[in-house]
């Protein structure tokens, strides 16, 4: 088995042992949890379901990573409910739809690191990511370099991808 290491994520990963707010709750007034409304251009969420919202990943592996999360602040997919389950993997398949037509990736990655040990960078919240792939995506700058390099500002990805949810939201 050959393993390919990501050394620029171990800030990040570092960094999320430390005691913090919950990236997705940032404001326990909201009756369902989750991030207060109003702020949906600063904090980069695209779009906000029944249940569940998509934003954008402040640490993408690549442009146009989404994440699919509940309003509620939950840790486990057994604490989850099954509505809330099922509204995250219909987010996910619009997602990646609405991927395929911004940036015409070759495939995606989709999938959860529930629990510390597993990755999960936000280790009390599950969400899903959804992250286009290219061939070649993950090159020599990548893996010798230890860079990350990332076409597209995550400003100007949100500004092509919000009128997609919207339009799909009508």
């Amino acid at each position: 088995m050959d393993i390919l290491r990501s050394p620029w994520r171990y800030d990040y990963v570092a960094s999320a042992r430390k005691p913090r707010a919950c990236v997705f709750c940032t404001d326990a007034s909201v009756p369902a949890g989750g991030p207060a409304r109003g702020d949906d251009r600063e904090r980069l969420i695209l779009h906000r379901a029944d249940l569940c919202f998509v934003i954008m990943n402040l640490y993408p592996y690549t442009s146009g990573h989404l994440m699919v999360a509940p309003y509620r602040h939950v840790g486990t997919l057994d604490a989850a409910g099954a509505d809330e389950l099922a509204e995250m993997m219909r987010l996910a398949k619009r997602s990646a739809a609405i991927l395929g037509e911004a940036y015409r990736p070759d495939g995606f990655n989709i999938g959860m690191n529930v629990g510390e040990c597993a990755g999960a960078g936000v280790r009390d919240h599950v969400h899903l990511h959804v992250v286009p792939r290219w061939s070649g995506d993950a090159n020599f700058m990548t893996t010798t370099g230890e860079t990350r390099v990332l076409p597209e500002d995550i400003r100007d990805g949100y500004r092509k991808l919000r009128p997609l949810f919207e339009r799909e939201a009508g």
